[in-house]
Order: C-alpha cells, then sequence, then structure tokens
C-alpha cells in the first residue's frame, strides 16, 4: 500500500511537471518530491532512522516508472488536469492508511498515529505545489482534502485497535476516501474561509464541513 501511494502521487507530480512543460527531469524530480515527501515526513516524526525512501531501493523505482508513463502517454493539457486530480486523490488514499498503520507499529498511539497519517497524506502534495508554484490544494476551499484524509486516518486507526483492520477493511477506508474527495470536487462542496466576509452567509451555508 505504501509503494502504490507512492506512485499514485508521483503519477500526480509528473502530470504537473507535463502540465507546467517541465523537462523529464524536472518530472522525475517533481514526482519523487511528492511521493516520496509524504513519508519522509513520517519517518522523522516517528524517529526510526533512516527515512524507508532513502533505507529501501525499491521506493525509487515508482517516481521513474511515473515519469516514464507520462513521458510515453500523456497527451493533452485537458487529460493533464483531470488525471492528476484522481491521482492525487488515490495518492491521499493510500497514504492516510499506510502513513498511520507505520505510526501504529512504531508504538504511537492512536490519535497521534492518525494525526500522522493525515501529515503523510498531504505532506506530498503540500511539497509538489510548493515547488511547482502552486497554490496547495490543501488550502483551497473547494473540495475536502485535509477533512477526506484525517477521516482516513481516523478510521484506520479506530479498525486497528478493535483488531477490525486487514487488507480488506483497508481497501474499503481508502475507496471511501477517494470517493469523497472527488464527490466533492464533482458537486463544488466547499468548506468555510477562515474568516467570513460581507456577502458570504448564503456561500457559508452551502459549504460543507469545517475549515481544514
Amino acid at each position: 500500500m505504501d509503494l502504490a501511494g507512492v506512485f499514485f502521487f508521483a503519477m500526480s507530480g509528473s502530470l504537473l511537471a507535463a502540465r507546467r512543460r517541465f523537462d523529464i527531469v524536472g518530472s522525475l524530480m517533481l514526482g519523487a518530491c511528492v511521493g516520496l515527501g509524504g513519508g519522509i515526513l513520517r519517518d522523522l516524526v516517528i524517529g526510526q532512522g533512516v527515512p524507508h525512501a532513502f533505507a529501501s531501493p525499491v521506493y525509487l523505482l515508482p517516481p521513474v516508472l511515473a515519469t516514464l508513463l507520462v513521458y510515453r502517454f500523456a497527451a493533452s493539457e485537458h487529460r493533464y488536469r483531470n488525471a492528476l486530480t484522481a491521482f492525487d486523490a488515490a495518492g491521499m488514499a493510500l497514504f492516510c492508511i499506510s502513513g498511520t498503520q507505520i505510526a501504529l507499529e512504531a508504538g504511537l498511539n492512536p490519535v497521534a498515529s492518525a494525526v500522522l497519517g493525515l501529515i503523510s497524506a498531504v505532506g506530498g502534495g503540500v511539497i509538489r505545489d510548493v515547488v511547482a508554484n502552486e497554490d496547495p490544494q490543501l488550502f483551497h476551499p473547494r473540495g475536502l482534502y485535509a477533512i477526506a484524509a484525517l477521516l482516513g486516518a481516523g478510521l484506520t486507526s479506530a479498525a486497528a485497535s478493535v483488531g477490525w483492520m486487514n487488507a480488506w477493511t483497508g481497501l474499503g477506508i481508502a475507496v471511501l476516501v477517494f470517493a469523497l474527495r472527488m464527490l466533492s470536487l464533482y458537486y463544488r462542496w466547499e468548506i468555510p474561509l477562515a474568516a467570513r466576509r460581507p456577502g458570504e452567509r448564503g456561500r457559508e451555508h452551502r459549504s460543507v464541513g469545517t475549515a481544514s
């Protein structure tokens, strides 16, 4: 699951590089940043020593594969945008689960593990957007991003605490998080802004959730 998350996030980074017309080296670097960034942050917080991304060479394969696939098959800017959103949502769904599980295995309590799962899920995307000079998806009011990731991390932590966590449970949580993220974008769900401004009462009534 961790490697699959790296691949999906790396695809989103390489697709953003293609949309911004970076060269293939830039595509690889951006894919590696987003694919490995969240996991590195997670491993540093846990303090387990050398992060998985550097301790195991297999973690370098997904960004390379993503770069080659985007180079070979990406065709139009419209496809970049749609595919980037889907791959980013898939990577987030997987990382909020794997990050939480790894934190639990390291001995963190369920609440701290869920928070670290959230950091794993959104950290890579923030790094990707900042490096590519884009507004981070995490801070966009439209679409549930951090909320969806926190829900997945919380469900994972709760399921593991009562002994219900297995491959099928993980798959179900991942599908739920992915669907919630994509539906929130399709139906243009919004969360309230940090400060309500005059004339935005009607908009707030249409909003969903609370500030991320």
